[in-house]
């Protein structure tokens, strides 16, 4: 076996049975394999049979191309600035997550001094969570309207008319969850 790719191997092996605090005679028993079967893959001595692979794959929840590629990253950083940004009049509108979640959308708003923004309705039975981080922010959804400070939440069916507005001296932040229904 490459030699390599034996020691990438392991080291996924080893990384992903301490990601699950798990012992190598416990994994051996998940996978079927002896104990020593294991120690040996995550020595990096081994060169393993494609159904010896495919037992330890299956024990870790992961394909067999995971178990022998390149390690990933366990974390990546994104600077200001280089997640999506978007303006909508003068509310400045960011992305929060780098990744996309099906069914949620989750974004930092901030509203200049008298700003206004209408929100749009989204599908039928989305729900919408809104937080104010800093400043006053006024919303106002089906009918009624809330002035949320800094803390506040308010919870409102995103699939009706919603407005939000600054309605304080300073930069009002904001951060909306939006939970789309499913289907």
């Amino acid at each position: 076996m490459d030699e390599d790719l034996a020691g990438r191997l392991a080291r996924n092996i080893k990384q992903l049975r301490d990601a699950r605090s798990l012992t190598q005679q416990q994994m051996a028993r998940l996978s079927d394999l002896p104990r020593a079967t294991w120690a040996n893959l995550e020595s990096g001595a081994a060169n393993p049979t494609l159904s010896v692979l495919r037992k330890v794959a299956v024990a870790c929840q992961v394909s067999i191309e995971e178990l022998v590629s390149s390690p990933r990253a366990m974390a990546k950083h994104y600077p200001l600035g280089t997640l999506p940004t978007r303006t909508r009049g003068d509310v400045v509108i960011r992305k929060l997550l780098p990744d996309r979640i099906p069914g949620v959308e989750m974004e930092r708003m901030e509203l200049p001094p008298r700003a206004r923004m209408n929100g749009i309705p989204h599908t039928p039975g989305t729900q919408e969570y809104l937080t104010c981080e800093a400043g006053e922010i006024l919303l106002v959804a089906s009918g009624e309207q809330w002035t949320l400070r800094p803390g506040d939440v308010v919870v409102f069916r995103g699939d009706q008319r919603h407005s939000y507005s600054n309605v304080g001296s300073g930069t009002a932040i904001g951060y909306s969850v939006v939970m789309f229904a499913p289907g």
